[in-house]
């Protein structure tokens, strides 16, 4: 376990920045370039490990926190240097609300505790869009950080019960597979907690941990298979990149590609073993110089080039290609710097010596150099420094907030009507089982069904108000993003088909048919949506797929004699409406800004379509508010000083409210 510095890991370091900068730049060739961060936690698993257990090996202990102080002077200072220009640089950006948020965020961030935040966010349909959180990539730095804390007693434990190899091996291995194990179960199960919960990202630390106790022996003397390991790891990597997106369920089993082809390219280079292969093995393109540039800068880069292209899409949302290129040469310049002024020299110089100890190349009086917990000293003032800053640029942010902000805020988290009354009204995505909701006296004369995902549910407001003066009540069957038209869907949180709507579906049918209602209600997220990105020919046989679905419900209720009616979708914006009004206020611009070509945003072409299947089908009416919200030219999210939608496509509740009587008009 040499501790010799290995240019091969330096270009792989750059390959795993490479991928996830690209990513996220928009790189579409790349749709799997997130996998870079698996690249990290196996190459972090092997560093730790060969230094840890040398120091084992050597001492029969650990010097916990010399170990500690190394980490915290090699990552705090760039880290907190960028968190803070991050937040300052929010104060000209964020409108004030979003201020609060993502500082709340940097102190996660600060304590590398940002994971376990995010998973609060993830489990509600509803949350901010997690993905303008300028402190989002903070995650895997985290579960890194949590990692270094949890994996030295592991080793410790491995040599206390017996020292040797095969002990630590045995130790590492067990708690690999079952990080696994439970990893794979909750890919599907609960992918967020797969995703960000640390320990279920332990079994790639351990992979290329136990890669570190791998023998060279079988390639010593066989430079060529030593060369065709290191290329067939590349190619595993390389195929993560090309193939895998974020479509796919992961980490789980996808994740093994790009685990896997790192740990064949760490364990070709390990010990020297290729040299004789020279230029026939990987580790020589790996050396080449722009990759040990990239891999120098690859922290600094990984920090900078979020918040950048965040930012920059704040100011110009739908970058154009060039300016992503802007974007991410200023990422560039940035790491640079970054890491010319801070990271190298804070490693370099040290708060840390062997005999004394030094904060700031000032020396700390001797009786306190003669504490040892004082070299953790200055980690601690960091990570106090960025809680502290972020936790008082949270509160100036909070006082930031005017009467107009305060508007857009509240009439963004109002709920509708039927998930003000139970929040359970709207099914959650695994959920299977109906749960009709009633609006109105139980001996109305009349019954209204609002039947469909979220955007039937949107609907609610002003249908239950406007049945009201009608002498009418309204049972909802509403479940998140689950079409009332039978055919089977991708979920995207889920990654996979969404069986469970396909039973709630049927049962809500059934049960809805029972109930002999005068009026069925049906609305739902356009198709349109989900299919603008893909090929033409693809998008005609969805739409084809589609239409059978809806036709089918329709038929259903229709031959029982049951009346339905389909509301149009509403547009979808380009932004999050309440996010990009709220900013268009603070910079003190017309929320105009904000609004969508209504080419991109009406879906008139599906609506067209929609229009079709429901004039086929008897005693079916189609009911079609665009007009409300868009002009032949723009749709709006600011109409009349209200804010029309929570986000880019559900109705505000406050405007949904106006629009009772054209409902009313329609439906009564």
């Amino acid at each position: 376990m040499a501790a010799s510095f290995r240019p091969d890991i330096q270009g792989l370091r750059a390959i795993a920045v490479g991928g996830v900068v690209a990513y996220h730049f928009g790189l579409t060739a790349l749709p799997g370039g997130f996998a870079g961060v698996d690249i990290f936690f196996v190459i972090s698993g092997w560093l730790i490990t060969s230094h840890l257990m040398r120091e084992i090996t050597e001492t029969g202990r650990v010097d916990l926190i010399r170990f500690y102080a190394r980490r915290a002077q090699r990552l705090l200072p760039a880290a907190l240097f960028v968190i803070l220009a991050t937040l300052a640089a929010g104060y000209f950006i964020l409108a004030p609300q979003e201020q609060a948020l993502y500082s709340r965020g940097a102190m996660y961030a600060s304590a590398y505790a940002i994971n376990l935040w995010l998973l609060r966010w993830s489990f509600d349909y509803f949350a901010a869009d997690a993905l303008s959180n300028p402190f989002i990539h903070f995650w895997s730095l985290s579960v890194e950080e949590q990692f270094y804390l949890v994996w030295p007693a592991l080793l410790l434990l491995a040599a206390w019960l017996h020292r040797g190899r095969r002990m630590t091996v045995a130790v590492i291995g067990v708690a690999g597979l079952a990080s696994f194990a439970v990893c794979l179960w909750l890919t599907s199960a609960s992918p967020a907690w797969a995703f960000y919960f640390s320990p279920l990202r332990a079994w790639e630390f351990a992979a290329g941990g136990l890669a570190t106790f791998a023998s060279p022996t079988l390639w010593r003397h066989r430079p060529w298979l030593q060369a065709a390991q290191g290329w067939l790891g590349l190619a595993l990597i390389a195929s993560a990149y090309l193939w895998l997106s974020e479509d796919l369920p992961f980490p789980g089993y996808y994740a093994l590609l790009p685990v896997a082809g790192t740990v064949l390219v760490l364990l070709a280079g390990k010990d020297d073993a290729g040299v004789k292969a020279g230029w026939r093995a990987p580790g020589a393109a790996l050396s080449l110089p722009p990759l040990q540039w990239i891999g120098t800068l690859s922290y600094s880069l990984y920090l900078w080039h979020w918040p950048v292209i965040v930012y920059a899409g704040m100011l110009a949302p739908d970058l154009s290609v060039p300016q992503r290129f802007l974007a991410a040469a200023l990422a560039l310049v940035l790491s640079v710097l970054t890491y010319h002024l801070i990271e190298n020299p804070a490693r370099q110089g040290g708060w840390r010596t062997a005999g004394a100890f030094r904060f700031n190349a000032i020396p700390i009086a001797k009786p306190l150099r003669a504490l040892p917990g004082m070299a953790l000293v200055p980690a601690l003032v960091l990570t106090g420094a960025g809680v502290a800053a972020a936790y008082a640029n949270a509160h100036l942010a909070t006082r930031s907030i005017d009467a107009e902000q305060r508007g857009i805020e509240e009439a963004a988290e109002q709920p509708s009507i039927a998930r003000a009354a139970d929040k359970n009204c709207l099914l959650d995505f695994h959920a299977v089982k109906p749960k009709p909701c009633v609006f109105g006296p139980a001996d109305a004369a009349h019954t209204i069904v609002l039947f469909g995902d979220s955007h039937a549910d949107h609907w609610s407001t002003p249908l239950v108000e406007a049945a009201k003066r009608n002498d009418t009540k309204v049972v909802t069957y509403l479940k998140s993003s689950c079409r009332a038209s039978r055919f089977t869907t991708f979920n995207t949180v889920l990654k996979r088909d969404y069986t469970e709507c396909d039973a709630w579906r049927e049962q809500a049918i059934a049960d809805i048919i029972r109930r002999k209602p005068r009026l069925v209600v049906i609305s739902e997220f356009s198709i349109g949506n989900l299919i603008r990105d893909i090929s033409a020919a693809s998008r005609k046989a969805e739409i084809a797929r589609w239409q059978a679905g809806l036709r089918s419900t329709l038929q259903a209720f229709s031959q029982a004699g049951v009346e339905t009616a389909v509301i149009r979708d509403t547009p979808i914006s380009n932004s999050f409406a309440d996010s990009c009004v709220a900013r268009a206020l603070w910079w003190r611009e017309a929320p105009s800004r904000c609004d969508t070509p209504r080419a991109d945003a009406a879906n008139d072409k599906v609506a067209a379509a929609e229009r079709a299947v429901v004039k086929s089908v008897p005693d079916t009416l189609y009911v079609d508010l665009t007009d409300r919200f868009c002009n032949s030219a723009t749709c709006h999210v600011f109409i009349s000083g209200q804010l029309a939608f929570r986000d880019r496509h559900h109705l505000a509740t406050a405007f949904a409210e106006t629009l009772e009587g054209p409902l009313e008009k329609a439906l009564f």
